[in-house]
């Protein structure tokens, strides 16, 4: 297996919906960091090391006329790498009678709708390159394992996953490829920070950066023989398939 400084995506044109922080931003920066280049599209605009390597346009999922518009307008007849990372967590893990209207509508606007309209834009633009486009999802361990006080996190994610789990076997692998990948724990994430207390101790979490090796070797090959797998990624950067080992649950119980 090549080791990700090993590749080159010189010449790959990339966009990740969600990649101003987490799991897409690691991923962002891995695929620049191979020479590809890459136009994030989020409501915050990246920060930190490494963001002066990627483009930067805003989307806010929740406005679907400017989210069309924004995805219509990233969507390069260049672009061949498309990764899906934008999701709504709600503002705490509760349970289903405190959850409002207004949260459970973000969650599917960002969770699925979103993952909808990145699907319609670009699905016709990766089919039209000389090799087979790759179309890269960011799911998460509660799809397999659904947990109090994530009811419209787990519905949404799931539902998110079965699409694109529905669109890859139409698809078959000829023109486009479509690849899942979800973390083996939890993630430290500004999302996650803002819902943890202060002296929170993160030393046992993951890092956005472990998704790099993946997410290079995916691009680099257009998800060879991975084409509608889903692939559970460890703190080491290695990975299985979801489909041969379910992912541990992150679930708890929540008191009312």
């Amino acid at each position: 297996m090549s080791t990700s400084h090993e590749l080159s995506l010189a010449g790959r044109t990339a966009l990740v919906v969600g990649g101003s922080t987490g799991i897409g931003r690691g991923i962002a920066d891995a695929w620049a960091a191979a020479g590809a280049d890459v136009t994030v599209l989020s409501r915050s605009t990246p920060a930190g090391p490494g963001h002066e390597a990627l483009r930067w346009a805003p989307l806010d999922l929740s406005d679907t006329g400017a989210a069309r518009t924004a995805l219509a307008d990233a969507t390069t007849d260049a672009l061949s790498l498309v990764c899906y990372s934008a999701v709504h967590y709600g503002d705490r893990r509760a349970l289903f009678d405190e959850v409002t209207e207004p949260e459970w509508r973000r969650q599917l606007e960002v969770n699925l709708h979103g993952l909808w309209m990145t699907l319609h834009a670009t699905l016709p633009v990766l089919r039209g390159g000389e090799e087979p486009g790759l179309f890269l999802g960011v799911s998460s361990e509660v799809v397999y394992n659904a947990g109090p006080g994530r009811s419209g996190y787990a519905a949404t994610k799931a539902a998110g996953a079965a699409l694109l789990d529905s669109v890859a076997q139409e698809e078959k692998g000829e023109k486009v490829r479509i690849v899942q990948v979800l973390p083996a724990g939890m993630v430290d994430t500004p999302g996650i920070r803002r819902r943890r207390p202060a002296d929170f101790s993160y030393d046992s979490y993951m890092r956005p950066d472990h998704f790099g090796r993946v997410a290079t070797e995916l691009a680099a090959t257009s998800g060879a023989g991975l084409h509608g797998d889903s692939l559970v990624v460890d703190e080491a950067g290695r990975w299985v398939s979801a489909h041969e080992r379910t992912p541990v649950s992150q679930s708890r119980d929540v008191v009312a």
